[in-house]
């Protein structure tokens, strides 16, 4: 991989800069980078809301929000001062009073990249970049960064993009996914096309069946209202698992370059074969979870969780088989799962190659959970392979699963980066690999939009799941349609 260019002067602008987002994930990122040496010396941050605070008000929050929520248990006050120092508030009402802009105009610097960072619901970035186009802060280099989710259906995404492309070029647009900063995940780059022996196996003759199954123990919290409009698919589905099923099954681009690798995802997406309205009960499971225990804590199911109606469909789980109608893929199921309230919180893709054609082993056939590669992005990071192995002794001869680990923390002994400081040194340094174009966005809807449309259809409610479970019950009966098991069931 490109080794990445030292570090220009930038403005960063954060549209929402005082948001949650910001809070939580940006300004302890910015942080690190800054700690790390990722930034220039002459960069700063500049945090637009409406929410008319003085420099001095951002900077006492954004310490308090390193402090709380920067992956480093220690937080050094030489580094914390000076990133403060980078830091300034513009208030700007998007849409309101337009003296706003000519103060953002005021706080940047002639002459230095800018980026600006739409850390707000995707409905208002078109008013603030024709804002920025009007008051004539975007030059040729400027970038643009948007949040998903982009739109609720296929629709609304191509009249945000067209909002956003009138103003900024595509080739000046990143399109967030935090999913893809994740460390494990460029691995998966690696693993596949930097490592000969898997290449030959990474097929239909060899593989029986993917898994990418991403699972949360948390709910929606104080998110009620959102997710009503939202739902597991739109929100984790039309994004993540299917941004991690096209790094999963596409094709060895030609390069390691940015159009080189979101041509083969686009083609992932467009291999995907629709599922028919009159399959959808079949290869589809929803899910909405209740009361139930999480880690030893009771928690309030999703209907009982404040800011939306008593009686709702919304899913909260979804599990579902998708097949790529490709040469390589032909035959292989791929089943995504996510949900919230699960019994653990886990990220991870399971590849569960077929059994040998003829075993001379007794026994062999019945081990369980041999032959698997799993691709763990969270918790603890790493690859793991089980193979079959003879245990140790004299007598009958008996084999036995045994995995071959790749710690990332024990093999490193280094920190990874979190998902957002990766993704932020990708956006400073001009670099789009790991960001989704707008063909892939929109191809993902295209696919996505005829399930949920299917859903409405049949007009049934989301299958129940208790809190601290994992899953309804129909989630197993979907993938043992084909006489398969999910992953932890193997390991239980």
């Amino acid at each position: 991989m490109p080794q990445q260019p030292a570090p220009r002067p930038t403005d960063l602008v954060v549209f929402g800069g005082t948001g949650d987002l910001s809070m939580r994930k940006l300004l302890p990122s910015l942080y690190l980078l800054d700690r790390d040496g990722h930034l220039s010396g002459e960069t700063r941050v500049v945090a637009v809301s409406r929410d008319g605070l003085t420099d001095a008000d951002l900077r006492d929050k954004a310490a308090s929000a390193v402090r709380g929520h920067s992956a480093v248990q220690v937080v050094e006050p030489d580094v914390l001062r000076r990133f403060l120092g980078r830091l300034s508030h513009v208030t700007v009402d998007v849409g309101g009073d337009p003296s706003g802009w000519a103060d953002l105009a005021a706080a940047l610097t002639p002459g230095r990249d800018r980026v600006f960072y739409l850390a707000v619901p995707p409905m208002i970035s078109g008013a603030i970049c024709r804002g920025l186009q009007d008051a004539g802060l975007v030059t040729p280099e400027s970038r643009v960064v948007m949040e998903k989710p982009l739109g609720r259906d296929l629709a609304s995404a191509q009249a945000v993009n067209d909002e956003v492309g009138a103003v900024f070029a595509e080739s000046r647009t990143y399109r967030i996914d935090h999913y893809l900063g994740k460390e494990t995940v460029q691995n998966l780059l690696v693993l596949r096309f930097a490592n000969v022996f898997l290449e030959p196996l990474w097929n239909s003759r060899w593989i029986d069946h993917v898994q990418i199954t991403a699972a949360e123990t948390v709910g929606v919290g104080g998110r009620r209202g959102y997710y009503d409009s939202s739902g597991a698919m739109r929100d984790m589905v039309q994004n993540h698992l299917l941004q991690l099923l096209c790094l999963t099954a596409m094709e060895p681009p030609a390069s390691y370059d940015r159009d080189a690798v979101r041509d083969e995802k686009l083609k992932v997406l467009q291999s995907l074969r629709p599922i028919p309205a009159a399959k959808i009960a079949e290869h589809t499971v929803r899910g909405q979870y209740t009361n139930g225990t999480v880690q030893g804590e009771d928690v309030l199911g999703y209907l009982d969780e404040a800011g939306g109606p008593a009686v709702s469909d919304t899913e909260t789980f979804v599990a579902l088989r998708a097949e790529v109608a490709n040469w390589r893929w032909a035959g292989v199921p791929f089943y995504l799962r996510t949900g919230k309230r699960m019994e653990r919180a886990r990220s991870e893709i399971v590849i569960r190659f077929r059994d040998v054609p003829h075993t001379i082993f007794p026994g062999a056939a019945t081990a369980s959970g041999a032959g698997s590669l799993v691709i763990r992005l969270q918790p603890d990071e790493g690859i793991h392979l089980t193979m079959l192995t003879k245990t140790p002794g004299a007598g009958a001869l008996r084999l036995r699963p045994v995995p071959l680990e790749l710690s990332f923390a024990d093999t490193f002994a280094t920190r990874s980066p979190e998902a957002y400081e990766r993704l932020l040194m990708d956006v400073l340094a001009g670099d789009s690999t790991l960001f989704m174009r707008r063909d892939e966005v929109e191809a993902a809807w295209r696919w996505v939009d005829p399930i949920i449309e299917a859903w409405q259809g049949l007009g049934t409610a989301p299958e129940t799941y208790p809190a601290g479970s994992s899953g309804p019950a129909g989630a197993q009966r979907l993938i043992g349609r084909t006489g398969n098991t999910w992953h932890e069931e193997e390991q239980a």
